[in-house]
């Protein structure tokens, strides 16, 4: 399978979570290929202001994977300024993961995903599996990576 894995990371965390499930379906026999949303203005809260740098093609690949942290309680501005600009994505298979601070879902990945799912809807998409990664506590932030890397795995 050719999978895309497409991360918005502004600390490293996300693009760690990316490359350990990069490192993982490569193990797999799959093609993988990781690759960074990047920004002009990666500190702008507003999506619609965000000035890409670096736009992934989605094109040409069995999977999807969109991967970013949780700013503020919502998903990234610039994953979504992102998402906002991708073409269809009917009939894709997707899936998606957030990084965030808190040790509980729902004080912002819940809300982040939540948001990834209308923004990929909007463009005739439907996520098939998803993750929140909580950084706070390494025991935890651990097994959240395990467990988000098998969810996503087993669609490939």
């Amino acid at each position: 399978m050719n999978i895309a894995i497409i991360i918005h990371s502004k600390t490293g965390h996300t693009l760690q979570v990316g490359e350990a499930l990069r490192s993982r379906l490569e193990t797999s026999g799959h093609t993988v290929h990781l690759e960074q949303i990047r920004a002009a203005n990666e500190s702008e809260v507003k999506p619609e202001a965000i000035a890409m740098t670096n736009f992934p093609k989605t094109t040409g690949f069995d999977l999807l994977v969109f991967g970013a942290p949780v700013h503020g309680g919502r998903l990234s501005a610039v994953m979504q300024a992102y998402l906002q600009q991708l073409p269809s994505l009917e009939g894709r298979v997707m899936a998606g993961f957030v990084t965030e601070f808190f040790p509980s879902a729902g004080m912002g990945g819940n809300q982040a995903i939540a948001n990834m799912e209308d923004l990929l809807r909007a463009k005739g998409g439907e996520l098939r599996s998803s993750g929140v990664v909580h950084w706070m506590f390494r025991g935890k932030r651990e097994k959240l990576i395990s467990e988000t890397i098998e969810k996503i795995t087993a669609l490939a």
